[in-house]
């Protein structure tokens, strides 16, 4: 019963337009009403405690780096040095945009900024060039969900802070699976653009790459220092946050100077609303995270699936099932936030690597971000593209096939997870 009115009242305010940050709270006030513990002032605390969380300043340090990357020339610098290498190739728009997805996505750690800035300044050329645009729209949507899986992941320190796991073992194991995206894709691409006639563009001179790399060293240069400093416990992933910020601010300030004092104030104000939104998310969630563990659902839930504990790949294969139907409908941070503290305790119950079930679970909500019909990551490219949404999920197909192999994959041989992941955290 318990179970019912929680879900019920979830899913009955979100049939009724609420925003989920407001049914998240609507459902933790309904389930207090029915376990007779309601208390406005309990419930304004959990609000507040709820973002109260210094692991979480992580996150809106890592959206500010993500626009001052996007204002100030890093994004546009990683897209010219990927055309250099890969431009010349057969198909080589589509490879130049699976590798900008994996470079950028190491730098932001939004899939919607990427996917925003890929979608600017790949879709045209894609299309001049004689690729179809749906099918392009639908690469560059998959290319910019590689961001919440590699470091610095804001997925990754939101589902390290609701289930208490090591962010930065959660980084250091997302690098694998994060690349493998990517392998993913251009497999995936390489077979589909054999029937497209599109010839390459002229190869780059070893002059033109040099350059491509110079000017793009500097960007280059971030998630060396986020992936370097975490590995040798030289800071904390908050703090990695607030030195990525740093950098990327200067060096798009002082040494590409693409950034002026004028445009500072609207990177900080796009930075603010986006990281306001989730931290909201964040503290409605959590209140209903604290009411989960007080009416003891994991608890029922671990004794319905006590048959399954037994088996943990096939109790992973079914809660990713699970993840992905629900990420159909969930966007991905409240689906982290909801899911989490519900799934944790099963997890652990089974012997399951909560490191693996995290990379596994952002992940699989990562998926979900190119998911109709909620997709964020769909409605952004459609969006910023000028491509119906009906297009973009048509193009998308085939890529999402290759992401769900790769996802059983991964839950088949979880050591391609954990045995990497282990030997770069030491």
């Amino acid at each position: 019963m318990t179970i019912l009115v929680f879900v019920g009242a979830l899913i009955g305010a979100m049939g009724l337009g609420i925003p989920i940050a407001f049914a998240l709270l609507l459902s933790g006030v309904a389930l207090m009403l029915h376990l007779d513990v309601f208390d406005a002032q309990i419930l304004a605390q959990s609000l507040v405690n709820g973002a109260d969380s210094f692991p979480l300043l992580a996150v809106p340090f890592f959206m500010l780096a993500g626009e001052i990357m996007n204002a100030g020339g890093l994004s546009r610098r990683i897209v010219t040095l990927a055309m250099a290498l890969v431009g010349h190739i057969r198909g080589g728009l589509g490879y130049v945009t699976i590798m900008a997805g994996c470079i950028m996505g190491a730098l932001s750690g939004s899939a919607v900024a990427d996917a925003a800035a890929l979608t600017a300044l790949m879709l045209p050329m894609m299309v001049a060039a004689g690729h179809d645009k749906a099918r392009s729209a639908g690469l560059i949507a998959s290319a910019g969900i590689i961001a919440p899986v590699l470091p610095p992941s804001i997925a990754l320190v939101i589902f390290g802070v609701a289930g208490n796991v090591s962010i930065a073992r959660l980084f250091m194991a997302g690098i694998v699976p994060g690349l493998l995206l990517g392998v993913m894709l251009w497999l995936a691409w390489w077979w589909l653009v054999r029937s497209e006639r599109v010839e390459a563009k002229a190869r780059c001179s070893k002059a033109e790459i040099r350059q491509a790399v110079r000017q793009s060293s500097w960007a280059l240069g971030l998630p060396v220092l986020v992936v370097v400093g975490l590995r040798f416990g030289i800071f904390t992933p908050t703090e990695a946050a607030v030195a990525a910020a740093v950098y990327a601010l200067a060096v798009s300030m002082l040494v590409y100077r693409e950034l002026s004092w004028r445009d500072l104030f609207q990177v900080f104000i796009g930075a603010a609303r986006t990281s306001s939104v989730i931290m909201f998310l964040v503290a409605a969630a959590m209140v209903s995270a604290w009411l989960i563990t007080v009416a003891q659902l994991p608890v029922q839930i671990v004794a319905l699936l006590e048959p399954v504990l037994e088996h943990p790949k096939l109790l992973m294969l079914a809660i990713m099932l699970l993840v992905l139907v629900i990420g159909t409908a969930l966007d991905q941070t409240p689906c982290i936030l909801l899911l989490t503290p519900v799934l944790m305790p099963v997890i652990k119950a089974a012997g399951i690597d909560p490191v693996y079930f995290g990379v596994m679970f952002v992940l699989n909500t990562s998926i979900s971000l190119i998911t109709p019909p909620v997709g964020t990551v769909l409605n952004t490219v459609a969006g910023v593209g000028k491509v119906g949404i009906d297009s973009v999920i048509r193009g998308i197909g085939p890529f999402l096939l290759a992401l769900f192999g790769l996802l059983m994959l991964l839950v088949a041989f979880p050591q391609i997870v954990m045995v990497p992941g282990a030997w770069l955290y030491g």
